[in-house]
């Protein structure tokens, strides 16, 4: 069995943390409240604070970090395919053909919001740098990171959407179904039965890739792929130790850029960009890159300093199993907040939405601390693997 890094999988498990604090705002139908029915929760107050401190500590940071991490990934398997001779990419393709209808089905049934499909697509392309340089590697991450930039420079410039098909096909499923401006927020709570959870999904899958396009989430996230490749193939995770001076440099200089940028980001995001599309696109690639990075680096180095912390061992279970743990995410959303469920969403401020999203990740550690114990697998990664390689492979440990 080839050995598995603590830190890696505790920070995939911290990145889940993030993901689901990032996400639970949606899940509540929070974020699609009117400005007046939020006011009138009794925690308006804090959720404004709450809601800043969402833009400065955890928007746009941990997809980040969960981007690294499944660029890391890729790399090991990628480099496991190569070792397996011609067979080997024939292998990781179908990883991946698999990993996008997972994605696909998460996306249609369950959440709006997902990435694994994106992730699935780029991650077929990544192959074709696997004879690239480190030079060439990191170059083209710069220049995928960047991109971003010019595109929103000439979105803004020449008044165009880019996304302005999707936009149609939305408000053509949305007239179909009956949801409106006015019932947008509700639609979720209101739904008494599944069949209208799907009606919603279907816009949402258009609005989705409205935002895909639109936040040039797909340059970003292969960028990210390509930082997360390089330090990957070369095994920069293995001896944390004898980078330990290179962690410092990058926390340094990241934190001292990051951070007071990212107060600058989250007024931009709150006020509706003030300074226009391209300034704030700016803004997003010298502070939310650096933030993330700053995170990477210090957890490390807090690993470096004192690894037999149980914190580690406690994060790192919910990483090992960090796909099933991401839908089960998307799960306890729904049964919490939908009105299939048990029908919160639109009655809870951001700060017990952030509460909320706290509680059911401890659970999902707990959970996967004793699964782990019990079975070499979480279930959805022993059924990725089943349909991968097309053969049964037993879920419990001997």
């Amino acid at each position: 069995m080839k050995k598995r890094y603590v830190v890696i999988d505790a920070l995939r498990g911290v990145a889940l943390l993030g993901i689901i604090i990032a996400n639970f705002p949606e899940f509540s139908l929070y974020s699609f409240l009117p400005h007046s029915a939020r006011e009138l929760m009794p925690t308006a107050g804090a959720d404004r604070i709450m809601y800043y401190l969402e833009y400065f500590f955890i928007d746009g940071k941990f997809y980040s970090v969960f981007s690294l991490l499944f660029g890391i990934g890729f790399s090991i398997i990628i480099g496991n395919a190569m070792s397996r001779g011609a067979n080997g990419l024939r292998i990781f393709y179908r990883r991946m053909a698999v990993l996008a209808i997972i994605g696909f089905m998460h996306l249609m049934l369950l959440w709006s919001g997902d990435i694994l499909l994106l992730y699935a697509v780029l991650g077929m392309l990544l192959p074709l740098f696997r004879n690239a340089s480190n030079r060439q590697i990191l170059t083209w991450a710069v220049v995928l990171l960047a991109i971003p930039m010019a595109v929103d420079l000439v979105v803004q410039l020449a008044e165009v959407n880019l996304s302005a098909t999707f936009v149609s096909l939305q408000q053509m499923y949305c007239q179909r179904y009956g949801i409106t401006d006015a019932n947008f927020a509700y639609w979720l709570h209101d739904a008494d039965s599944y069949v209208g959870v799907l009606q919603f999904l279907v816009q949402g899958a258009f609005e989705r890739m409205q935002e895909f396009i639109n936040g040039n989430r797909y340059f970003r996230v292969m960028g990210l792929f390509l930082i997360g490749f390089y330090i990957g193939r070369n095994r920069l995770y293995a001896d944390l130790e004898a980078k330990k001076q290179t962690l410092k440099r990058i926390a340094i200089i990241c934190g001292s850029i990051g951070l007071p940028l990212s107060l600058l980001y989250a007024y931009s995001a709150m006020n509706g960009r003030p300074w226009g599309l391209a300034a704030h696109s700016v803004i997003y690639f010298v502070s939310v890159f650096p933030h993330s990075f700053f995170y990477v680096a210090v957890f490390c180095l807090c690993y470096l300093r004192c690894p037999q912390w149980r914190v580690f061992g406690w994060l790192a279970a919910p990483g090992k199993m960090a796909l099933s743990n991401y839908i089960g995410q998307s799960v306890c959303g729904i049964v919490i907040f939908y009105g299939v469920g048990f029908g919160f969403g639109t009655k809870v401020g951001l700060s017990y939405v952030v509460l909320i999203a706290a509680a059911v990740f401890v659970l999902q550690a707990a959970v996967s601390s004793w699964w782990l114990r019990r079975f070499q697998f979480g279930p959805l990664e022993w059924i990725w693997r089943m349909l991968t390689y097309g053969k049964r492979f037993s879920l419990r440990k001997s």
